[in-house]
């Protein structure tokens, strides 16, 4: 199928349909209004249902029904829209129900700006509600990746039994890239476990209450040993240009196109330069950081006040030097700002080729 042009945000619709969701509860927030506004016309066309819910609390727990019921289901908003969510998307991964969950991220704290940022890196990988769990979270770098990785958002989601999170930002969803949205054909496994109605069977109960703390503890053994296992399995990463980089750049989204830029030109300049880009932030590639051969330092840049870099800290195990570079508010670097950081660290860590 040749490539059509379209808004990243509007990708997000196109692929959720073509991967088998059939059910989108949101509310409209910049700057992800184009993905509502576009399944609004197009997930009825294909047989699915839309509705825009009367808050951002009303739709997290409409996915909760439309999960529990075995659909693929799927929602959206921006930074403080989703902090609105975090209660239901605590129950949801508690009661271990399969949805997506797309962030495109704004500035703030607060109600900020409808400018690009990654500040949500701690909400989205550390549990932004209560209780020990964890969403399967997936950065996109382009609308290319953003179309292939909300197929495998819903993937895995229902392979784990366990909410995924698309994190993007403003630049991500607004930008218009070529896409190739080929056929493709979801496969949704058996959901025995649903709440389909009893039809002779036993009745499915779903719920993430467990009052006896023995069945709490229980159960959040459980759900560690499957986190377990998708940190063993799951990890995702691009290496670009590392089987000789000294300066290594670790960055997603936006900021890992910007810092490809600036290897660029580092490299014409001398400095051995590469990118390890993630792609699952949760589980974070912290293999990838075992296979770094001719590291001498780290730069972690990102659109935060540092989020991403204690993960990275915790992955190099302090066998090399870290250094940071972000950007706040809904700023964003330029390639000049990443290349005179990098050569900055190529004399300070002696990295230029004689």
């Amino acid at each position: 199928m040749a490539k059509i042009l379209m808004k990243g945000n509007e990708a997000i619709g196109e692929a959720a349909i073509t991967a088998g969701c059939t059910h989108f509860f949101g509310y409209p927030i910049t700057p992800q209004s184009e993905l509502p506004a576009y399944l609004a016309r197009k997930l009825p066309e294909a047989g699915g249902v839309f509705l825009q819910s009367e808050s951002e609390v009303s739709a997290i727990n409409m996915v909760y029904g439309a999960a529990a019921a075995g659909v693929r289901v799927m929602t959206s908003s921006s930074s403080p829209g989703i902090s609105l969510k975090q209660e239901g998307i605590s129950y949801i991964a508690g009661a271990e129900l399969p949805c997506v969950i797309c962030n495109i991220q704004r500035g703030g704290p607060g109600l900020g700006t409808i400018q690009p940022s990654q500040a949500d890196y701690f909400q989205a990988t550390k549990g932004g509600g209560h209780g020990d769990y964890r969403l399967i979270v997936l950065a996109p770098s382009s609308v290319q990746e953003i179309v292939d990785l909300i197929r495998l958002a819903f993937e895995l989601a229902d392979k784990y039994r366990n909410p995924a999170m698309m994190l993007g930002d403003g630049t991500l969803g607004q930008m218009m890239e070529p896409v190739d949205i080929s056929d493709y054909t979801p496969q949704p496994p058996p959901k025995p476990w649903a709440t389909t109605g009893c039809k002779g069977r036993e009745p499915n109960l779903i719920t993430s209450i467990h009052l006896a703390p023995e069945e709490l503890e229980e159960h959040n053994i459980h759900l560690q040993r499957k986190y377990a296992e998708i940190r063993e399995k799951e990890q995702r990463a691009e290496r670009w240009k590392l089987e000789d980089a000294e300066i290594v750049v670790v960055a997603f989204g936006t900021v890992a196109r910007i810092a490809k830029s600036a290897i660029r030109k580092a490299r014409e300049a001398g400095i051995k330069a590469g990118l390890l880009r993630p792609i699952t932030l949760w589980p974070f590639p912290e293999k990838e950081f075992q296979n770094l051969p001719a590291a001498k330092a780290i730069l972690v840049s990102e659109l935060s006040a540092g989020q991403m870099i204690e993960d990275v800290k915790l992955s190099i195990e302090h066998r090399l030097p870290v250094e940071f570079h972000g950007r706040m508010g809904g700023m964003v670097p330029n390639i000049e700002d990443l290349l005179d950081i990098l050569k900055e660290m190529a004399a300070k860590y002696g990295e230029v080729s004689k």
